[in-house]
């Protein structure tokens, strides 16, 4: 799907960044009130999540317990010498040993109950115990305030944990053999934020927002992800790049599984210059949806991801967003044959990465975790799909589809006459569905079909979006939902999913 415009901010040389793995280590929580017999001000969860030779990441959860505020600064400080160099979903600085955390200008506001979420990387050691004090707008905080109804959820006691998807004839089924469905929202922002300068994700990702979706009773979220900015490539921002990147984007995973929901990362732009017909730029940078996926870096990307998700066997993999070989190429044969062999491909001026290649670079890892392949025509054919099925070592690769009102396959004939026949073979996931009228009439007759064959949907997007830049399910990171997704909203609600 395409994006709304931000200027792109890019450099023009190319270099890898070599990942640097990260220790996971324990968490350290510190509830945080005003002093002693007075109401409750902040709860403040710290958490040191990965240290290394020299640094640490951490992150802090606010969650405000007193009167609603339209602006946020939270204080402590750290002790030793650690100094925060980098961070997200705030403005961070130091003085001293006293670290600063103030809002951006699209989280400031939060009212009585409500938290948001910011992380940090520093030098330093990471481990021993939290900041013993902390403020919220200059008020200090200190104190247990004992249990209550502004408690945090026992932690003891988490949302269930998504599942162990497999692939099984034509269904996907969970750890038990229990059949099982994806249904839930895109959260787009990971794919364009980061390679046009302004940030990692297009909004805020916090535990709020997380549960927000989560109250919609979805148990899937789609993740796109950005080749260049995995990679850390050199025309990205570095504070939005490599293990930066890569980090925000486990966080965000990790949020999605601890309120029980699957998180499927999923690659949208990549590099490679085409300029040819339906080209969305001719920017030869990971800057617009590209017709096939690249040799030169996609595969590396695959391989990367697969291993930091390797063990983490809910997490789901969906190769490439929306293909278009077939834009191309002369023929639809043709198109077919790039779509799953790659290499030189008519009309495209790159070497292409086949979904052969990615599924083959994924299983490499060792990663068995269930893969999509979306089809051609920006994932909305799937006419020769199984005729040109990557072969997949683990059998558990399932056949992803796109739709909105103004593709061609946009009906209940197309619907019967092309993708019933791919459904009673493999699992069917529609990653992307939507409609650009501010309505639901559309998304309605989609889910319903999809709902009469017990297969998967996902509506796009969940971002405050209007609908000039395309299709937004929500008018708010609270999960108020748009005219358009409150369709989605309800439906959800009303399935035992």
């Amino acid at each position: 799907m395409r994006h709304p415009p931000h200027s792109p901010h890019l450099r023009h040389v190319f270099r890898l960044v070599l990942a640097t793995v990260l220790a996971t280590v324990g968490i350290t929580v510190a509830p945080v009130v005003t002093a002693s017999g007075s109401a409750p001000v902040c709860t403040v969860e710290y958490t040191t999540t990965s240290q290394w030779d020299g640094g640490f990441q951490g992150s802090v959860t606010l969650t405000n317990l007193g009167s609603s505020v339209s602006s946020w600064s939270l204080g402590f400080d750290l002790p030793g010498d650690r100094k925060v160099t980098q961070g997200w979903n705030a403005r961070w600085s130091q003085s001293g040993r006293t670290v600063t955390a103030a809002n951006e200008t699209w989280n400031g506001t939060l009212a009585t109950g409500a938290s948001v979420s910011a992380g940090f990387l520093a030098s330093g050691a990471g481990t021993g115990s939290a900041p013993g004090t902390f403020t919220l707008n200059g008020t200090p905080c200190g104190g247990d305030p004992g249990p209550g109804p502004t408690d945090p959820p026992d932690p003891t006691d988490p949302p269930d944990g998504p599942p162990v998807l497999k692939v099984s004839g034509n269904k996907l089924v969970d750890e038990t053999g229990a059949t099982r469905r994806m249904l839930g929202v895109n959260r787009s922002g990971g794919e364009f934020m980061c390679v046009q300068g302004h940030g990692i994700f297009d909004g805020p990702v916090d535990d709020a927002s997380v549960q927000a979706i989560a109250d919609w009773n979805a148990n899937t979220v789609r993740i796109p992800l950005n080749e260049e900015c995995w990679l850390g490539l050199d025309n990205i921002d570095p504070r939005y790049a490599g293990d930066n990147y890569i980090n925000a984007v486990k966080d965000l995973v990790q949020r999605v599984k601890d309120h029980g929901m699957t998180p499927m990362v999923e690659l949208h732009w990549t590099w490679g210059q085409y300029t040819g017909n339906s080209a969305g730029c001719s920017d030869v940078h990971a800057s617009c949806q590209k017709p096939m996926p690249d040799a030169q870096y996609t595969p590396a990307f695959w391989s990367s991801v697969a291993s930091t998700f390797k063990d983490e066997p809910t997490v789901v993999f969906d190769l490439f967003n929306e293909p278009y070989p077939d834009r191309a190429t002369p023929t639809i044969g043709q198109a077919w044959t790039c779509w799953r062999d790659g290499g030189t491909c008519p009309g495209i001026g790159y070497e292409v990465a086949g979904m052969q290649d990615l599924v083959d670079a994924v299983r490499a890892t060792g990663a068995g975790n269930l893969i999509l392949a979306g089809g051609l025509a920006y994932s909305n054919d799937l006419g020769r799909w199984l005729q040109h099925k990557p072969n997949d070592p683990a059998g558990n690769l399932a056949a992803a589809w796109h739709v909105y009102n103004f593709n061609v396959c946009a009906n209940e004939d197309c619907w019967n006459s092309t993708l019933a026949p791919v459904a009673a073979e493999v699992p069917l996931v529609a990653g992307e569905i939507g409609e650009n009228t501010c309505s639901h009439g559309f998304a309605d007759r989609v889910m319903r079909w999809f709902d009469d064959r017990g297969l998967s949907y996902l509506g796009w997007t969940w971002n405050t979006w209007d609908c000039s830049s395309g299709p937004a399910l929500i008018s708010n990171y609270d999960g108020t939902p748009t005219p358009y997704g409150i369709g989605l909203r309800d439906h959800l609600r009303a399935l035992d999913n």
